[in-house]
């Protein structure tokens, strides 16, 4: 296109869209506050639930692009070169176009909401859609319902940002983005709703479902519309409970718990690994794509989200995933069958972790869901191989995936009335909440917290589920230590102490060694009785006074830690120090002002 055509088009679309802006002003100077919330989430969730379309549009048609290439050469060889493709090219854009850095995973938005305010930065209102798309839509074995739910996120902070509203308004707007794209993402609004809920706003009032129930159907809505149900996780079978069969979904709601775990931790350490390797972003993201290659060559149903081979394994024929595979003459041998799902399930998250963490993009959600599929799918063959019991698979399948979705993000609704939505009825409510709520039983007494916030609960730096620890975890503790500070050394009487504390506004005084080091605490409280005795002051040392601390703050420790500390130690100041040095003091009232004024600015900003 030439230059001054696009010179044009740009200036049409900046001209219209201040238009657009100036209309939603003037109808925010017209309207009541809680009906220009009602506007905004009707807004932000078509925005989001288009942000969904064009994603999983693209990431569909790769999809189709490469079975119509391996249908030509009928070797899985292009779907382990497409992966490495779109993991470098991801890891290209990363580096030139978006500055280098990408938030990944749904664990940033809720460091927003717990640390920024619910502020998101711009640019992921569309460097998720590009990245992830690139990754996922060219074969990387990850989902899209995490890019999703980040962009959908951003449409909504940034929409509240560029209107000024309040935090209140700007945290609901977030949540929903979120529902909207979740909604969009599987045409779901009630898991949408339970998602933002449940994951996002674990702490919210009831004005707020509106809004997002609101924003969660506009998202469904959109999608019904103008997604093509092809690209759509969705099962029309009519699936009937047999209460006979509980015993067998106790069995897999214990296999899911157990399976979470085992996902959680080794991606992590997968994670962990490719963190501490030291090439460059574009020869690890080549290394690690390699590495999904190889993978993907021998078994071909971990290329891309996998939604189909999940359709595929709920089918009467099951045995259509070996097609392409070095096991395709085996089609007809079910204990090899059975043998290829096992062994797939458990490497998809070798496969997922991998894509992630060599540099692709992409989230949890539906390799959780894939990773359910099969387990449902493997417990129930077996039992019917061994002869004496005779399971409906597709069953299992479809709460498979509600098992292992619960266990891994702790979102058992979100996972009950999702499969239940995706499977249009509710005749497996019974198997879906049991099922469900065993496998989170099991995965929360290994796994305190869910694998999305697991780093970030670590470091102290977001704990969703409680508000004075929001607030605490977003104190700046550098502001508030008091230095510099007077110190004292081990001096033969207290006149040095007397002349120390006319000139200084301290209430405890470190004493410390040549090296600045702690070695012990004199509080103004505790000895001013000697302080006012001429007699004592003349022939007490320091040494007879000091105290050992009873706790000591680290210059890098959270608010919440120190808090404790307060609590333990019964007192109102405690040292600060950094590599074992004094650097200042931290006063108890301190931290409850700043406490208290965060609060506040969170109420009425």
């Amino acid at each position: 296109m030439p230059t001054q055509n696009k010179s044009v088009l740009k200036t049409f679309f900046r001209k219209n869209f201040r238009r657009l802006e100036g209309f939603i002003l003037y109808l925010k100077s017209y309207l009541s506050p809680r009906q220009f919330i009602y506007l905004s989430c009707f807004l932000v969730g078509i925005s989001a639930s288009l942000a969904v379309i064009v994603l999983k549009t693209f990431a569909h048609w790769v999809y189709i692009f490469a079975q119509y290439i391996d249908s030509i050469f009928h070797l899985p060889y292009s779907n382990s070169t497409l992966p490495i493709i779109g993991i470098v090219l991801t890891a290209w854009v990363v580096k030139r176009v978006l500055d280098g850095s990408l938030e990944k995973g749904t664990s940033q938005i809720m460091y927003a909401v717990a640390k920024k305010s619910g502020i998101i930065p711009k640019k992921q209102m569309y460097a998720q859609i590009i990245t992830s798309g690139l990754t996922v839509g060219m074969g990387g074995s990850a989902g899209l319902e995490s890019p999703i739910t980040i962009t959908g996120a951003a449409f909504g902070s940034n929409f509240a940002q560029n209107y000024r509203l309040s935090y209140k308004d700007r945290t609901l707007l977030l949540a929903c983005g979120v529902a909207a794209g979740i909604a969009a993402a599987f045409n779901a609004p009630i898991a949408g709703v339970l998602f933002a809920i449940e994951v996002v706003l674990v702490d919210v009032s009831i004005t707020a479902f509106i809004p997002i129930m609101i924003s969660a159907a506009t998202g469904a809505l959109v999608s019904t519309i103008l997604l093509n149900e092809d690209i759509l996780l969705s099962f029309n079978k009519q699936l009937d409970f047999d209460y006979h069969n509980l015993p067998y979904y106790i069995v897999l709601g214990v296999a899911s718990g157990f399976v979470s775990i085992n996902y959680a931790r080794t991606f992590r350490k997968i994670e962990h690994f490719f963190s501490r390797i030291k090439f460059g972003p574009m020869r690890k993201a080549l290394f690690g794509a390699c590495i999904l290659a190889i993978l993907i060559f021998f078994f071909p149903t971990l290329f891309g989200e996998g939604y189909n081979s999940i359709k595929i394994l709920s089918t009467n024929t099951p045995e259509q995933i070996l097609d392409n595979t070095v096991l395709q003459g085996f089609k007809e041998n079910a204990w090899m069958l059975l043998l290829f799902v096992g062994t797939t399930m458990l490497i998809k998250v070798y496969a997922t972790s991998i894509t992630i963490g060599s540099g692709g993009n992409g989230g949890n959600f539906a390799p959780s869901l894939f990773v359910g599929s099969y387990l449902g799918f493997f417990v129930a063959s077996f039992f019917n191989l061994l002869g004496f019991v005779k399971l409906p698979v597709s069953n299992f399948t479809m709460v498979g995936m509600a098992g292992i979705l619960s266990g891994l993000f702790h979102a058992p609704l979100t996972a009950i009335f999702l499969i239940a939505e995706i499977t249009s009825g509710y005749s497996l409510m019974v198997p879906l909440m049991l099922v469900s709520s065993i496998s989170f039983a099991i995965s929360k007494r290994y796994e305190p917290y869910s694998f999305d916030i697991k780093n970030l609960a670590d470091k102290g730096d977001v704990f969703t589920d409680d508000r004075d620890r929001n607030i605490l975890s977003g104190i700046v503790i550098s502001r508030l230590i008091q230095s510099p500070i007077q110190t004292l050394k081990l001096a033969p009487s207290l006149e040095e102490l007397v002349e120390k504390i006319s000139g200084y506004n301290q209430m405890i005084f470190p004493v410390v060694n040549d090296k600045n080091e702690l070695i012990g605490i004199i509080d103004f409280e505790e000895v001013k009785s000697h302080l006012f005795n001429p007699y004592k002051i003349k022939y007490t040392q320091i040494k007879d006074i000091m105290r050992a601390p009873k706790e000591m703050v680290n210059y890098d420790e959270t608010a919440e830690t120190i808090m404790e500390k307060f609590e333990r130690a019964q007192t109102d100041y405690l040292p600060v120090l950094k590599n074992k040095e004094v650097i200042g003091i931290i006063s108890k009232n301190a931290l409850l002002e700043a406490y208290r004024e965060k609060l506040k600015n969170m109420i009425i900003e």
